[in-house]
């Protein structure tokens, strides 16, 4: 007996539906897949973004701090050893030294440059050995007055030791034994200048528990969560792009200084050599140039001393003061 058309009909609107669903369902997986391509191809460029701005940072902020270590062991050691075998010693009531010696190197900063001298020795000497992993970039970042105040130098030697190990935003820039396993945007929260960089594994473990899915909302909630982690690094990677700069000035800065400094010492030197080490009986250009060594050693220790960031990771007003202060006084001097 023949199926009643009826039956029929129905079967085929069922099959019609059936083969209609499975359409949409592929083409929404289809969708679903290409959203979600999407998002992972945002948050590996914002993640390879910001993984390149903060290496950058970390070699700059090294760098820096590298420089200041090579001045101390050098220039300034040099300037420390030489001045200190001076005797009666006056700038206020000799003619001309006053104004040249206004930026005054006092018996405090003499002990402080002294000091941070020390320390640097000790790192650059293996002193301390592999427990100041990242000490240069800790210099680089935060400079003598915060790192050591008034601390012996092995207190220094061990804050310094410890702020690298252990300041997120250090281990951010690698700098530092939390940076050792290669914490960074993908392996754990770091903190930036008051941003929390959400991990772009947390990111991307949504997107791929996603992609066996036909769920087109949650594809598009993804692509959402990737474009929000995307702003947020690319502000990351903004101050970190500003911190390099930073450090890459203060770098230039220092190393112009101390090539105009050295000669001066080395002149020093000479003077003593040839004259004693009595400060009444030199020239008048003699007793300049002394007067002139110590301004320029104070102006150097004015940049040695001033963090580029605080405590929260942002860039500090007065390293912009600082370094602006000291381009001017450069050109002074070429002028």
């Amino acid at each position: 007996m023949p199926f009643p058309m009826i039956v029929i009909g129905a079967a085929v609107a069922v099959g019609a539906a059936g083969v209609g669903a499975g359409v949409k369902g592929a083409m929404d997986q289809s969708e679903a897949n290409k959203t979600n391509e999407r998002a992972q191809n945002i948050v590996d460029n914002a993640t390879s973004r910001i993984n390149r701005a903060r290496k950058q940072t970390g070699h700059a902020l090294e760098k820096l701090g590298e420089t200041k270590i090579e001045i101390l062991n050098h220039s300034i050691k040099d300037f420390i050893d030489t001045f200190s075998k001076l005797k009666n010693v006056e700038f206020e009531h000799s003619r001309g030294l006053n104004e040249l010696g206004k930026l005054r190197l006092d018996k405090k900063s003499f002990e402080e440059l002294r000091e941070m001298q020390s320390m640097a020795s000790s790192i650059a000497g293996g002193a301390v050995g592999g427990s100041v992993i990242g000490a240069a970039t800790a210099f680089g970042a935060y400079g003598g007055a915060m790192m050591f105040g008034a601390a012996s130098t092995g207190t220094a030697i061990a804050s310094l030791s410890g702020a690298a190990a252990t300041n997120a935003t250090l281990a951010f820039f690698g700098g530092g034994s939390l940076a050792a396993g290669g914490l960074g945007v993908a392996g754990g929260t770091a903190v930036l200048g008051g941003i929390v960089a959400a991990p772009a594994l947390a990111v991307l473990g949504v997107v791929m528990a996603a992609k066996g899915s036909a769920n087109k909302d949650k594809a598009y909630s993804n692509l959402a969560q990737a474009k929000d982690f995307a702003a947020e690094m690319d502000v990351a990677a903004t101050m970190c792009d500003g911190i390099t700069k930073r450090a890459r000035m203060f770098s230039s800065v220092l190393e112009k200084l101390d090539g105009l400094f050295t000669p001066m010492v080395n002149e020093m030197a000479a003077t003593i050599k040839r004259k004693g080490d009595d400060f009444k009986y030199f020239y008048p250009a003699e007793k300049q140039n002394i007067a002139a060594c110590c301004s320029m050693a104070q102006a150097i220790k004015a940049i040695l001393d001033t963090p580029i960031l605080d405590e929260d990771g942002k860039l500090t007003d007065r390293s912009a003061r600082v370094i602006e202060r000291a381009e001017q006084e450069l050109k002074e001097l070429s002028a």
